[in-house]
């Protein structure tokens, strides 16, 4: 049972309760790799250092960094 606090909180035993809604019609898809030209970008805009955004990336990366 979903319960709130008085402040329309959720209380904590029900923090990982959610609504989930699909569509018969929904299409899906898959993000791919980010490529260096990318990354360099948002390093750009974001004002750090490349070795920062390729960390937090990592897993992202289309190429060895």
């Amino acid at each position: 049972m979903l319960q709130s606090t008085p402040a329309a909180a959720q209380d904590v035993q029900s923090q990982k309760s959610g609504r989930y809604f699909a569509h018969p019609q929904a299409q899906y898809f898959a993000v791919g790799k980010v490529d260096k030209d990318q990354v360099q970008s948002y390093t750009q805009r974001k004002g750090q250092e490349l070795a920062v955004s390729e960390r937090w990336l990592a897993p992202n990366l289309g190429y060895e960094n």
